[in-house]
């Protein structure tokens, strides 16, 4: 894809002017913030450039308006790029890193977990309140900025970010996707972001870049989201009669499948994981999220109120 803009570039937006300073992907930019009243700003700040002729582009745009002033735990929106106008660009908050680089670098304490873990489900709390449905929700979505000094949490900030997915939850868009109802193709509902939080949340107190249900075959493998659904009844489930109020009969043909291939000695119940793996307080946090009807996950606000984020 050719490039939209040059580094060095000036876009000018309804706020300020901003200079090119870096491009981080095609369509993201990183760029400086520049007074557009003053000719010299010396203390300029770095921002994020979006910048592409997609309905990503716009479903953040427009969700992140909708949203604006409402949560600190949503990346904002600062402003639009009116010149050049083709292709339509927004100016982000620039934080310093994401959960996953963070958590590679060091794996996060309990307390930075739940720190963590707290604000996410305030932002989705909100989002779902405001009837969307973000649909990414992972640890490269989730942006950091990291305080000085010797501090037992050190974030200062968290954001989740990535609205280009975010749709409503009554979209005919958001029909297929992630998560085991959406991945069998029942349809996803704000109960998905439920679970990918809980698979956010297992992913960093395992840290060292492990997904719990990441296959042993590669994306493009022909059985790839049959491997993460079989996987995701291993450690959670079976998939409850329920599934069948909700599934077709070519649904429920494979989930049949996946039982089968599932006998008692290749199971691995989260229910029974080992105190020295997941603490015991962890895993039963988790079991409450992690069901494997979506109707039977609490809410955002519910989890919010769980006696998990008490403890030490």
């Amino acid at each position: 894809m050719t490039a939209a803009f040059r580094l060095g570039q000036i876009l000018r937006g309804h706020k300020a002017c901003y200079t090119l300073t870096k491009e981080l992907q095609d369509t993201v930019w990183l760029a400086t913030y520049e007074d557009a009243n003053v000719s010299s700003n010396p203390n300029k700040q770095p921002v994020i450039i979006k910048a592409v002729q997609h309905f990503r582009l716009e479903n953040e745009r427009d969700a992140l308006k909708r949203l604006q002033g409402q949560t600190p735990f949503i990346r904002p929106l600062l402003d639009e790029i009116v010149d050049p106008p083709d292709p339509p660009a927004i100016v982000l908050r620039h934080l310093d890193d994401h959960l996953l680089n963070a958590s590679n670098s060091r794996t996060l304490t309990s307390r930075e977990i739940k720190y963590v873990a707290r604000r996410i489900l305030e932002a989705l709390k909100l989002l779902h309140g405001e009837g969307f449905i973000h649909t990414n929700v992972k640890p490269d979505n989730v942006l950091v900025n990291y305080g000085s000094g010797n501090r037992d949490i050190r974030f200062t900030d968290v954001q989740l970010a990535d609205m280009g997915a975010t749709l409503p939850a009554d979209s005919s868009y958001a029909k297929d996707g992630r998560s085991p109802e959406a991945h069998l193709q029942i349809g996803w509902s704000t109960a998905t972001d439920i679970w990918s939080f809980g698979a956010l949340i297992l992913a960093l107190i395992y840290g060292d870049n492990f997904f719990i249900f990441c296959p042993d075959v590669s994306f493009d493998h022909e059985e790839y989201l049959l491997r993460i659904l079989t996987r995701q009844c291993s450690f959670f489930g079976p998939f409850p009669l329920s599934y069948q109020e909700i599934a077709g009969e070519e649904t429920l043909a494979i989930l049949a499948y996946i039982h089968e291939s599932l006998p008692p000695e290749k199971q691995k119940p989260f229910r029974r994981i080992s105190a020295k793996e997941v603490s015991a307080e962890d895993r039963d946090f988790l079991l409450k999220v992690m069901k494997m009807d979506p109707r039977d996950r609490p809410t955002a606000a519910e989890l919010l109120e769980d006696d998990w984020f008490h403890g030490n």
